[in-house]
């Protein structure tokens, strides 16, 4: 069974991802939660246009602009230009059940 986005969202609350999600899925948790390491960590190696969007937007939100565009081509998209937690929360609608 998916994980639905709401019950993601409802995820935050506790003090680890759900079990159910993916690694791209939860290095998003971890950054909400303000653990860019932890969050880096679990996409840094990971293969797929998931992990490098992920990717991208740590490296955004890290500051690391060249680094963060490297991974948007990865991904095969543009460099996000909408707030960090604008991207975070299309990433999670993108990456659960709704």
């Amino acid at each position: 069974m998916a994980l639905t986005q709401q019950d993601f969202l409802d995820s935050l609350t506790r003090d680890a991802p759900p079990e159910t999600a993916g690694d791209a899925l939860r290095a998003l948790w971890w950054g909400k939660k303000a653990q860019w390491e932890r969050a880096h960590a679990l996409v840094q190696d990971s293969a797929g246009t998931e992990a490098a969007r992920v990717h991208a937007w740590l490296h955004r939100w890290e500051g690391d602009t060249g680094n963060a565009a490297y991974w948007y081509r990865r991904a095969g998209c543009d460099v996000a230009d909408d707030s960090l937690d604008e991207e975070w929360q299309l990433l999670v609608a993108a990456l659960t059940e709704r």
